[in-house]
């Protein structure tokens, strides 16, 4: 008998809660849960699929060791795995000294499994060098906090951008990495006409499209930008000056400073018209609520902070914030980033939101914890971390939850700092990132859906997360694996009070613990637990005990966590980007997500309706800046900056600004011949943050000589877990081109497809091989196709009139149109014959492609028409196809589809448009 579990979805940090249904030790679907409020029952395409990615098939099930660099990894126990790493890491500390060892952790880690992390380096070993994956994407953001507000706590929640009359985005596309908050972006439009929504991004994007005004600044001019607006506010009268009075301090030298920032001057700086800068600012001021909603284009930047600030001072100077609809709003990257900075997750902080440079937290920490001392030595935060890996005063590395040979800028020092290391543990969940191959240690980790504890999300929502089954093979919650390492740890460093430190029994006995280090501070959450969380549903903090409810907003009463209780305007100048463009590199790369796919694929790899939308890296370009360089959509071109090169198929965007470039930073090594993005972007960071300026790095694009091609495109047979084993074995032929990428396509009977390119042509008899490793190579069911003085070979395989695979060597025209009649098995027999021509487009005979109209449930009008014909109404749809039961974007054309049916009968022939993809 199948039970459903209330859970969160573990991408983004939207925190949508949902519902797991399971069946015995195996999950079997998900919905979105209608009570959470974050999402009201929505989800996103990534969440709709998370029971696709629930199968213990690719998991890392064992602990494996290996003792010598050149040897493989071999399965052993628990405790030969653990006493092996307490021995390594007791020497290394012993010859060393604490600050010789560090931990690299994640935002997808959990509070409790975040909590004892951290107190296992600053409690028992005596190190700060402890840092996250967060300092990548929200390190700039909580700098940017606590310079003007004083503390890291968003002030807003999400129930404020439908009260909101204005809605500023900036740095931000959610309806790519936030679809849900995206969802009600659209409802606030729908319900209020009025709202005035600007966008703020280099790029034309799917957010910008809704906006009334898009900005499309040049890279890295951000606080020209905004000082420019509040120019114009003073200019206009339109700032709050009763408010600045009585709230803050510092505003008087902002004010001088802003004076230089004319709407000409600013303009000359962003590239922008100087009229929409003043209609900007005006709309920013004249609402009766602005809200902004800022992301990565703010935060990934050598002088992210700022960038920050400067944001947050329009509305402190319009008083536009601690009241409903209005505020500064920061989108959290990471399903638990808040989390992790809540029980000080990182080299800088101690736990509930404590600095770590102050003697009197250090001081409260310990007493807490009952150690001696906390040490005062600042830790290396996570570009310090690896380059001190690299020179040898770090020895040893416990990586977990995190693929740092893929998500880390300047990939070449990143990688070349692991093969340095003297020991290197990864705690994982999956075995194949590209972080695997440096592991000495690897330990299996449980995830999504099979363990407990809690995460926080944007709106400082806590919700209590409980398993739906049980953890696979061996692996092991996150928070066990710590503590069982820490007892062994403190008995080899002779440290009688371990057992004291780690006595933990349960993910709840974490929890309180950390709940207690919370009390009388700005995130006091002693009023929770998690039978009221359970009881009650996820909460805001603060919720100090005795309270029954959390806080919605913060600073209402204009009073902020700063010595003198005012918000802090801080002097920000315009500067720019870390990395120049030059006559050598003249093109400014950006980086970014796509709605499909999560980091670095580890999960959202695995399920082949993640890949209809993009199933490769394209790199995006202005069309005439392809047209200078030789380019059209669709070549290969050879991508460089100072730090590497990788080889990338282009794509043609006129929403790009000229000079401008786009690449999705979800590729590495696991699936594409290089380490994707991050072997280009620049380690240059923030002075305050330290977050890395993965936004923008100066590039040279050429178009790459590699004039032979080859495309595999085969069908696994047997659903969607056939293809993994294939796409393993897929992953071998990456490194033999100059350019190569893999991925999965299609529906219940995904594809595997290669793509690569090469100088010359390989030798008719390693294309056997190739044909063989993806069973192609059977020669009673092939349609094969030779030209040798062209260097053309060809081969379809079609056992029983059905086309299972293609070969397409020298020439590979027909990819395009292959790949989905493969998936959609609309390829009849007679036109098998048509897969080895050299057309680009298909056949005549075929119909085109229907679209997809539902795509979390990955349904397309066709099958939507057919089930309308047959009867079905909308609650059948979302019974049946589940349709309009995720993210809810699709109801519309649903509804204008079944009102289509009675013109059916007037020969209007609508359905049949439908079906047909019209």
């Amino acid at each position: 008998m199948s039970q459903e579990v209330k859970s969160t979805c573990c991408y983004c940090g939207v925190g949508c809660g949902l519902l797991i249904e399971s069946e015995g030790d195996k999950i079997i679907g998900v919905r979105g849960d209608s009570e959470h409020p974050a999402n009201l029952g929505r989800l996103c395409t990534k969440g709709a699929t998370l029971h696709l990615t629930a199968r213990p098939d690719y998991r890392l099930l064992h602990p494996e060791l290996r003792q010598q660099r050149e040897q493989a990894r071999q399965r052993v126990g628990w405790d030969t795995a653990l006493d092996h790493a307490a021995d390594r890491f007791a020497e290394i500390i012993a010859a060393h000294g604490p600050d010789s060892v560090a931990f690299y952790i994640s935002g997808q880690l959990l509070t409790e499994d975040y909590y004892v992390f951290n107190k296992l380096a600053k409690g028992l070993i005596g190190t700060n060098n402890v840092d996250t994956n967060s300092r990548l994407c929200m390190s700039s953001a909580v700098a940017g906090y606590k310079q003007t507000l004083g503390a890291d706590a968003p002030p807003c929640c999400y129930e404020d951008i439908a009260l909101a009359d204005c809605l500023l985005i900036a740095g931000a596309n959610p309806a790519v990495a936030h679809p849900i908050v995206f969802r009600r972006i659209e409802d606030a439009r729908a319900a209020n006409p009025e709202l005035r929504i600007v966008v703020i991004d280099p790029r034309q994007t799917e957010t910008s499209a809704i906006a009334d005004l898009h900005l499309p600044l040049r890279p890295g001019t951000d606080i020209a930008l905004y000082n420019g607006l509040l120019h114009v506010l003073l200019g206009d009268g339109l700032v709050d000056r009763g408010y600045i009075a009585a709230h803050t301090e510092g505003f008087a030298e902002l004010e001088r400073t802003v004076a230089a920032y004319s709407p000409a001057v600013v303009a000359a700086i962003c590239g922008l018209d100087h009229g929409d800068v003043i209609k900007a600012a005006r709309w920013f001021g004249t609402a009766g609520a602005t809200l902004s909603l800022y992301c990565q284009g703010l935060n990934q930047s050598s002088h992210g902070t700022h960038n920050n600030a400067a944001l947050i001072h329009l509305h402190l100077a319009t008083g536009q914030i601690g009241r409903p609809g209005a505020g500064p709003f920061s989108l959290t990257g990471q399903p638990n980033a808040m989390g992790g900075r809540e029980v000080g997750g990182l080299a800088n902080l101690l736990s509930a939101h404590r600095d770590l440079a102050n003697p009197e937290h250090r001081d409260e920490v310990a007493r807490l914890w009952g150690v001696p001392s906390v040490p005062a030595a600042p830790g290396r935060t996570a570009i310090e971390l690896f380059a001190a890996l690299q020179r040898g005063l770090i020895k040893a590395v416990w990586i977990a939850c995190t693929n740092p040979a893929q998500s880390l800028p300047d990939q070449t020092e990143v990688r070349a700092a692991l093969q340095a290391a003297e020991f290197v543990v990864l705690q994982e969940a999956y075995g194949n990132t590209d972080t695997a191959a440096y592991a000495d240690l690897m330990l299996p980790a449980t995830t999504w859906g099979e363990k407990e504890g809690t995460v926080t999300n944007s709106e400082r929502r806590i919700t209590h997360l409980r398993p739906a089954v049980s953890p696979p093979g061996e692996a092991r919650h996150d928070w066990q694996i710590v503590v069982d390492f820490a007892h062994r740890l403190g008995g080899r460093l002779g440290l009688p009070q371990t057992e004291k430190l780690f006595p933990y029994r349960s993910a709840e006995a974490i929890f309180n613990e950390h709940r207690e280090s919370t009390r009388g501070r700005d995130l006091d959450i002693t009023g929770l637990s998690y039978a009221m969380l359970d009881a009650a549903g996820p909460q805001q903090w603060p919720l100090p005990e005795g309270a029954s409810h959390g806080r919605q907003r913060l600073y209402e009463d204009g009073i902020f966590p700063t010595g003198s209780g005012r918000a802090r305007f801080v002097k920000v100048e315009h500067q720019t980007i870390a990395e120049d463009t030059s006559a050598a590199r003249p093109i400014s790369l950006l980086s970014g997500r796509l709605r499909d796919h999560w980091h670095g694929m580890s999960r959202t790899g695995s399920v082949a309706r993640l890949f209809n939308l993009d199933d490769e890296p394209l790199l995006s370009m202005h069309p005439v800046d392809l047209r200078e360089r030789g380019l059209a959509a669709g070549d290969l071109a050879r991508v460089g900056s100072a730090r590497g090169d990788i080889v990338v198929r282009v794509k043609s965007d006129d929403g790009l600004r000229r000079g401008c470039a786009w690449l999705p930073m979800h590729w590495g090594s696991q699936f594409m011949s290089s380490a994707g993005v991050n072997a280009l972007t620049t380690s240059a960071r923030d002075p305050y943050s330290h977050q890395p300026e993965l936004k923008h790095a100066a590039v040279a694009v050429e178009a790459a000589d590699l004039p032979w091609q080859l495309v595999i495109l085969r069908k696994a047979g047997g659903g969607q877990l056939a293809a993994l084993p294939l796409l393993d074995k897929a992953r071998g032929l990456l490194p033999e081109f100059a350019f190569a990428s893999i991925g999965l396509y299609g529906r219940a009977e995904p594809l595997v497809i290669l793509r690569a390119a090469h100088t010359t042509a390989l030798p008719e008899s390693r294309l056997q091989q190739i044909d063989a490793l993806f069973g192609l190579d059977d020669d009673a069911a092939a349609i094969v196709y030779v030209d040798h003085r062209r260097q053309i070979s060809k081969r379809a395989v079609a056992p029983d009139g059905e086309l299972t695979g293609v070969r397409l060597a020298g020439e590979t025209q027909a990819q395009s149109w292959l790949r989905e009649v493969m998936a959609d098995n609309t390829l009849d027999a007679e036109l098998i014959r048509w897969a080895v021509a050299p057309i680009g487009q298909r056949p005549g005979k075929l119909q085109p492609r229907s679209r997809v109209v539902c795509k979390c449930a990955d349904i397309t009008a066709a099958q939507i028409a057919a089930d309308i014909e047959a009867g079905a109404t909308l609650a059948v749809l979302q019974d049946q196809r589940k349709c309009g039961t995720f993210c809810g974007s699709c109801l519309p054309e649903l509804r204008q589809m079944i009102s289509a049916l009675p013109l059916l009968a007037h020969g209007e022939g609508t359905l049949r448009q439908h079906r047909e993809g019209a």
